[in-house]
């Protein structure tokens, strides 16, 4: 299954913005800096809280 873009929900200041699921660098907060996700060499470690994109009022995931 590709990849897919999940909205991340910063635990810092609650920026929400988008990232790729098998990014392959670490993606940092555009309002605080704060680490979203950290590539694993596959599926990138989510460190936020997480809605799956894909349409509106997308399904939150746990």
């Amino acid at each position: 299954m590709p990849g897919e873009f999940l909205k991340v929900v910063c635990d810092g200041c609650g920026n929400e913005q988008k990232v790729y699921s098998h990014s392959t660098v670490r993606v940092r907060c555009a309002v605080c800096g704060k680490t979203l996700a950290v590539p694993t060499g596959g599926k990138a470690r989510i460190l936020g809280a997480r809605k799956r994109e894909g349409g509106e009022g997308g399904e939150a995931q746990k």
